[in-house]
């Protein structure tokens, strides 16, 4: 038995160490090498900031080079990248990044080795930083990392990966108390690199959705789905809506297509994955996202929900790790809530049966267990005691959360206003035992904002506006400052106010559509 080749260990499968050439090589059309061949290379290195250059160059470039590590970074922030430069090439004119530390992406082979350094720096960055921001436990079976090789190969993708990756950064720049400073020439050009990358992902996809084949493949929706995250980094208030819809009816048209064709494809595992995924988290989006948007905003999309879910959660490949169960019962308490803005007055026996239904909703709330929730997630198996106490505690965020909503729209309906102080007083108890699990309290912004909407006294009040701000530090997204603006001003509007305001409905007012999660 000959030792495994060193062709094998590159591409991480087990050698059948049979013969040289093995036949796993012969079957790929690969060199079949025993040991790591010498390799030329075009400059004085082949990684770092002298990649490329010549010994010609080489001086004349350290001397132009700016680090993109002196934009201001918040002080728990974590350094991802220790040396990441930014050099003006002098033949092309443009901006190339570079990286002196060793990318935790394989950025020497493959397709990625065919971009710009300037998009395998955001590559690695979204790799390093985007892939945990916006997922509940960060692991080897994160989606969101899985994109990755799906975007070196797909020009719409890539750019909604490079526009996420680059906003998030220039973000870094910014202060919870003041999202709009004075830019440093070099938050400046990371700004700019951000806006071109969103400009030709917009631009992509336009193109896209005006070619059938190009607009059922699954980079498109995923594409989509990647530019809401970017909606909630810019703002929270921009297009999130319209790109939820547009995804939403991409995958239904998809799944229709799909049984009329009878296709039976096998779309491979990781896609597979990704699609499910996907589905998932815009289901999350819709569900949360219309609590805070004008009655109606957002259409229902049954088609996309799959019962199965209920019995295949894992925060590994969740965005927020809302419950499924709690999700469901939000929508329907959001459909009760739409129903009331009818023009046409409802009969009485409609009324009642709707008081009937939203009851029976609130008691399975009431009923849901939070700590047989997260005992049953397959993470609870290999996860200490702590974080499954802090997931059950994640689970009750959203669980209080959803019984506040859904007692004011049962109010709403029955035009009376019921006390939630305890409710609201327990919240805030769960909020603040999260504020030290980083990982976590990214995940609660929604029932943080609900809680804002509800919370009387100052002292209350101060602890959301210091919660928010710790999400903010978290994740770097300015929907979250924008959630404090709103809270404020929702605030200063109720102060002035004899009476408490119907705020599932008011909320909606607040001149924008928000996006909250």
């Amino acid at each position: 038995m000959y030792d495994p080749c060193y062709t094998c260990r590159r591409r991480r499968i087990q050698c059948d160490q049979s013969q040289v050439p093995c036949k796993k090589c012969l079957k790929a059309g690969l060199e079949c090498y025993d040991r790591r061949p010498l390799r030329w290379v075009k400059g004085v290195a082949i990684r770092g900031r002298l990649q490329g250059l010549t010994v010609k160059d080489a001086s004349a470039a350290s001397v132009s080079l700016a680090t993109l590590d002196r934009v201001p970074r918040k002080k728990s922030s974590k350094k991802i990248v220790s040396s990441a430069l930014v050099r003006r090439d002098h033949n092309d004119h443009t901006d190339v990044v570079e990286n002196e530390a060793s990318l935790s992406l394989a950025l020497d082979t493959g397709p990625v080795s065919n971009l710009d350094r300037t998009s395998r720096y955001y590559l690695d960055y979204y790799n390093d930083q985007i892939c945990k921001v916006f997922i509940v436990h960060d692991s080897e079976e994160n989606p969101l990392r899985r994109l990755i090789s799906l975007a070196v190969n797909d020009s719409l993708l890539l750019k909604a990966v490079l526009a996420l990756a680059a906003r998030h950064r220039a973000n870094s720049g910014y202060s919870f108390g003041n999202a709009v400073v004075e830019a440093s020439p070099d938050l400046r050009q990371i700004h700019q690199h951000a806006l071109v990358f969103k400009h030709q992902a917009i631009q992509g996809l336009t193109h896209a959705l005006n070619d059938p084949t190009i607009s059922e493949q699954d980079t498109t929706v995923a594409s989509i789905f990647l530019l809401i995250f970017l909606d909630l980094l810019e703002s929270g208030s921009d297009k999130w809506n319209f790109h939820l819809e547009g995804a939403k009816r991409l995958i239904t048209n998809g799944q229709l297509h799909e049984v009329q064709a009878g296709s039976s494809k096998d779309p491979g595992r990781t896609v597979e994955q990704i699609r499910k995924f996907i589905i998932k988290q815009i289901h999350v989006i819709e569900s949360l996202g219309a609590t805070f948007v004008r009655p109606k905003l957002l259409s229902g999309c049954t088609s996309l929900d799959h019962p199965e879910s209920l019995l295949n959660e894992t925060v590994e490949q969740s965005f927020i790790g809302c419950p499924e169960y709690l999700l469901h019962a939000v929508q329907c308490l959001s459909a009760y809530r739409d129903s009331m803005v009818e023009p046409q007055p409802q009969p009485s026996t409609t009324s009642n049966t709707h008081m009937q239904d939203i009851t029976s909703v609130l008691d399975l709330i009431h009923k849901f267990d939070c700590y047989t929730w997260a005992s049953n997630l397959p993470e609870s198996q290999k996860t200490s005691s702590r974080y499954l106490s802090n997931l059950c505690k994640l689970a009750q965020s959203y669980k209080l959360g959803a019984l506040i909503y859904g007692q004011r729209v049962l109010d709403a309906l029955l035009s009376v206003t019921t006390p939630q102080d305890e409710l609201v007083s327990e919240l805030i108890g769960v909020i603040d035992a999260l504020r030290d699990d980083g990982r976590l309290l990214k995940c609660v912004l929604w029932p943080i904002f609900v809680a804002g909407l509800e919370c009387q006294s100052q002292a209350q009040r101060n602890f959301l506006i210091t919660s928010l701000e710790n999400f903010w530090l978290d994740t770097n997204c300015l929907n979250v400052v924008n959630a404090a603006k709103a809270l404020q001003s929702y605030w200063q509007k109720i102060d002035k106010q004899a009476s408490s305001t119907q705020w599932i409905f008011d909320i909606g007012d607040l001149d924008h559509d928000w996006l909250f999660i």
